[in-house]
C-alpha cells in the first residue's frame, strides 16, 4: 500500500497515536499464522517499517503452516523471556492460545490481536482488524444480487480455513450467509445450518493446494455447485484450478476476502467475481504505534466507537458492481492492494 494511502487510512480512522522517544530499548514481537501467505508477508513489512521509524526492536515469528498453534505458543514464550513490551498476534487457534496470552499479559506485555479476534475477544488487550462479518456480508450480498432470481435455487459451497474454526473463519462464513440470505443458525459455529442450498463445507488451510482439494471434494458431493465462498484468495485460486480441470470454471461464481494484489488481479481476470479488501499493512503499523505508545505512557489502544475492536476498514472490489452494494473497481483496488 502506498504511504499516502496509509496516511489517509490512519486519518480517516481517527488514529491519534503519538510516538515520543521516551522509552529506551522498546522491543516488540510479531507472530503470524505463516510467513508465506502474502497477507502476512505484507503485515510483516508494515510492522518492520513502522518499528524502524519509531526505533522499536522487532522480532518476527510464524507458524510452519496455517493452524500451527504450537509454534505460536513457543513464540509467545520467547517474547516473554526476551522482555518484549508488546506482541502483535494473528492466532491460528483462537481459543487454545488464550492461556499463553494470559501469561504474557500477566508479565506486563501488551497483546494486540491482529486480523483474528481471540475467543473471548477480551483475552487480548485490543484487536486491530477488518470487520470480518461485514467483509463476508459484502461478498454475500454481491453474490445474491449478481444471481438475481437464481439465488433462491443456488448450490453453495464453503471453502473454510481449519477444523478449529478460528474466529476470522466463522465471521466471514456467517457474514456471507447473512448477505446471501441464508440463516446461519448459531452465529458462533460453522456447519449447523439447514438451508437446502448449502452443498457443504471443507477446509483449505488458506492455501491453493487446500483450495483445490476442497473444491474437488465438494464437486463430488454435488457437481451442480454454482457458488463458492472462500476464506481467502489463495484458496479461491485453488478452487478455480479444480473447476477449470473439469471444464466448470465458467459455471461457478467465486467470492473471497483479502484484497491482495494477486487477488485483485484474479478479480480483473474473472477468476474471482468479487473480493472484500482488507489492509494488513495498516493493521501492523498501527499495532507497532500502539506498543510504542504503551511503552511511553502505559496507555492502551481503544476500540473504534460502537465496536469491540479497532476497525481498519474493508472495501468490496469488483468490476461488476450491483445495485445496493457499495464497491470499488479493480483499478482502485490495485492502487490500495498489497502483496
Amino acid at each position: 500500500m502506498k504511504k499516502s494511502v496509509l496516511a489517509f487510512g490512519a486519518l480517516a480512522l481517527g488514529v491519534a497515536f503519538s510516538a515520543p522517544a521516551m522509552a529506551a530499548d522498546v522491543s516488540a514481537c510479531l507472530i503470524t499464522k505463516t510467513d508465506t501467505n502474502p497477507f502476512f508477508v505484507k503485515m510483516k513489512e508494515g510492522a518492520t517499517a513502522k518499528a524502524k521509524e519509531l526505533g522499536v526492536s522487532l522480532k518476527s515469528y510464524a507458524g510452519k503452516v496455517d493452524g500451527d498453534s504450537e509454534s505460536q505458543v513457543a513464540a509467545i514464550e520467547s517474547c516473554i523471556a526476551d522482555g518484549a513490551k508488546g506482541i502483535l498476534l494473528t492466532a491460528s487457534d483462537t481459543k487454545g492460545i488464550v492461556s499463553s496470552v494470559k501469561k504474557a499479559r500477566d508479565a506486563g506485555v501488551l497483546v494486540i490481536a491482529l486480523d483474528t479476534p481471540l475467543e473471548p475477544a477480551d483475552a487480548a488487550d485490543a484487536t486491530f482488524a477488518t470487520d470480518n462479518l461485514l467483509a463476508g456480508k459484502l461478498i454475500g450480498q454481491w453474490a445474491k444480487e449478481t444471481l438475481g432470481d437464481k439465488a433462491k435455487d443456488a448450490k453453495v459451497g464453503f471453502l473454510d480455513l481449519t477444523p478449529s474454526q478460528p474466529t476470522v473463519d466463522v465471521l466471514r462464513d456467517q457474514g456471507f450467509m447473512m448477505g446471501f440470505g441464508i440463516d446461519p443458525k448459531n452465529p458462533d459455529k460453522i456447519g449447523d445450518e439447514d438451508d437446502s442450498r448449502i452443498v457443504g463445507h471443507d477446509v483449505t488451510n488458506g492455501n491453493e493446494e487446500g483450495g483445490r482439494k476442497a473444491m474437488e471434494n465438494l464437486l463430488q458431493k454435488d457437481p451442480g455447485i454454482n457458488v463458492i465462498h472462500t476464506i481467502n484468495e489463495p484458496a479461491a485460486v485453488g478452487a478455480y484450478q479444480a473447476l477449470k480441470a473439469v471444464g466448470m470454471e465458467k459455471n461457478v461464481l467465486i467470492v473471497s476476502v483479502d484484497g491482495g494484489c494477486p487477488g485483485v488481479k484474479s478479480v480483473q481476470e474473472g477468476v474471482i467475481g468479487a473480493t472484500s479488501q482488507q489492509y494488513p499493512l495498516l493493521m501492523a503499523s498501527l499495532g507497532i504505534e500502539a506498543i510504542k505508545k504503551f511503552a511511553d505512557s502505559g496507555e492502551k489502544p481503544k476500540p473504534t466507537e460502537g465496536k469491540s475492536f479497532f476497525d481498519t476498514g474493508v472495501s468490496l472490489v469488483t468490476d461488476k458492481p450491483v445495485s445496493g452494494v457499495k464497491s470499488i473497481d479493480t483499478k482502485e483496488g490495485t492502487d490500495k492492494c498489497w502483496g
